[in-house]
């Protein structure tokens, strides 16, 4: 049975490519800028997640089309 749990793929996410991965000012640094109840947190950060639940890819080509 563990040889079928290897076997699944599973999602991994990269910040770097989520739409919520952006630079904060005040920390100098990028951070992850989902704004999250605190029920959702508590949820979030009590789950081992192996990708993020809430990651959207962002892409800008996408962003500029809507402007045109």
């Amino acid at each position: 049975m563990e040889e079928k749990k290897n076997d699944k793929k599973q999602k991994v996410t990269n910040c770097e490519s989520c739409m919520y991965y952006d630079w904060d000012d005040l920390c100098e640094d990028y951070t992850c800028g989902l704004y999250l109840d605190e029920d959702e947190m508590i949820r979030f950060m009590q789950h081992p997640y192996s990708s993020c639940p809430y990651y959207k890819y962002y892409d800008e080509y996408k962003m500029v089309q809507k402007q045109n």
